[in-house]
């Protein structure tokens, strides 16, 4: 398991940070989207959206 965060374009499908966590955690790729998408849809909202947007460009610098 990788100790730091960084973006997995290359197993991503929109910037690479559901897959990022996926190496950093351990956790199945899938499962991080599925609870993403959930998250955002039912609790979070555009707050979600921005969230998965400023951890894309915070961890691509």
């Amino acid at each position: 398991m990788n100790n730091s965060f960084t973006l997995d374009r290359r197993h991503g499908k929109i910037m690479g940070v559901c897959a990022g966590l996926s190496n950093r955690t351990g956790i199945d790729v899938t499962l991080i989207r599925v609870a993403t998408v959930l998250l955002t849809l039912c609790a979070l909202g555009p707050v979600g959206v921005v969230a998965y947007l400023l951890a894309g460009w915070l961890a691509e610098g």
